[in-house]
């Protein structure tokens, strides 16, 4: 067995980097390396970029407008995009609802919906966690209930990434309340300017205003936002949750700060030497992913995205914790507001190396958390 690319990939890894060096503005670039989570009136020019050369929506079958890469091309893509600092683009729109309308949509959806998700015309937001339900989705109290050809959606969601941009949520809502929990559950495409719908921003202490709650008071939308079956829900969840199961690998970013890493000057050997040592994990957690691309036990279910996300976000928070210690403050990110000589400072020293150490503390908990992950491996080896 021949462990290398072959030559039409390279080729295609250079002709991804010509188009990001000609195409992506630096000053969105530098945007992004500085904060993360832009907001979409910065990245919908962008995604318009994107859509012009075909390339918007790389995880969608050909079908549905994808651009119909082989597996390693849209892994060479998920690199070189991380590494480029390009940035996260209607994430959940693109990352999420898109392959479940193309999966289980109907054909109203699927013509309303797909394309302008491709352009940056729609936005949406997920809404799944609850209070009472994060990682346990299948406790959610939500509840959706049919009236004539409506359902009246009533209930609370939280820590909704993206809802003061989005158009609509993908809402997970009970439909039925007998039986075991995980079968009375459907997805339903709500308009957030839906009468009924209030999202309240949560402040975050890494400064990024993205995460929300979002009330649901006796919201009506038509039974045509229901996305394939009533009481089908959580099959489509597991769909969206596993269909893109080496995303949260999140190779780009982490190749992004080996590349900062490496870039630092004035380090001694002992810190060349932690930054070897995080390359040579992040190398065998690409070979991981390359073997799922390759050949993914089915018997294992999710249990193989479970075994990547942990590892991606113990090696994100390693390698921003190493960022953090080589720059010490000038490396935590920058400060809302205030204009005392510190914030001052920190700001003009943060310019172009700012970490997201606090901001990747929390991806053991979003998305399921770590010790549900571990959960998942266990029970799957354990058959």
């Amino acid at each position: 067995m021949k462990l290398a690319y072959s030559a039409a990939d390279l080729a295609f890894r250079q002709e991804i980097r010509r188009f990001l060096h000609d195409n992506l503005p630096l000053e969105l670039a530098a945007a992004e390396a500085r904060h993360s989570h832009l907001r979409r009136d910065k990245t919908d020019a962008w995604q318009r970029v994107l859509a012009r050369q075909g390339w918007a929506v790389p995880n969608w079958p050909e079908s549905a407008g994808g651009p119909g890469w082989t597996p390693v091309q849209r892994h060479m893509w998920d690199i070189e995009y991380g590494r480029a600092n390009a940035p996260e683009y209607n994430v959940i729109g693109v990352g999420m609802v898109g392959p479940v309308i193309a999966a289980f949509g109907d054909e109203a959806q699927k013509r309303h919906f797909l394309g302008r998700i491709i352009t940056g015309d729609l936005h949406f937001c997920q809404g799944f966690s609850e209070p009472g339900a994060g990682s346990d989705l299948a406790s959610l109290k939500t509840r959706a209930v049919r009236d004539g050809d409506d359902y009246v959606i009533t209930g609370q969601k939280t820590w909704t990434s993206h809802a003061a941009d989005a158009d609509y949520m993908i809402c997970l809502a009970r439909t039925r309340f007998e039986g075991k929990p995980q079968t009375g559950l459907s997805m339903l495409l709500v308009p957030m300017d839906a009468p009924g719908i209030t999202v309240r921003p949560i402040p975050t202490i890494d400064g990024i205003e993205s995460v929300n709650e979002v009330f649901l008071d006796a919201v009506r939308v038509p039974a045509q936002a229901l996305i394939g079956e009533q009481d089908k829900g959580w099959t489509y969840a597991k769909f969206l949750l596993t269909a893109e199961r080496t995303h949260n690998a999140y190779l780009g970013m982490l190749h992004r700060y080996l590349d900062r890493l490496r870039a630092l000057k004035g380090m001694n050997e002992a810190f060349r030497r932690k930054v070897a040592m995080l390359a040579v994990d992040v190398e065998a957690l690409e070979w991981s992913v390359l073997r799922v691309h390759a050949r993914d036990d089915e018997a294992l279910g999710g249990a193989t995205a479970s075994a990547l996300k942990v590892t991606a976000s113990d090696l994100l928070l390693r390698a921003s914790s190493m960022e953090v210690d080589a720059l010490g403050m000038a490396a935590m990110v920058e400060p809302r507001g205030g204009d005392d000589a510190l914030a001052l400072w920190m700001r003009r020293e943060a310019e172009g190396k700012v970490s997201q150490l606090v901001y990747w503390r929390a991806a053991s908990i979003f998305g399921g958390t770590n010790e549900i992950q571990r959960t998942i491996i266990w029970s799957a080896l354990a058959r």
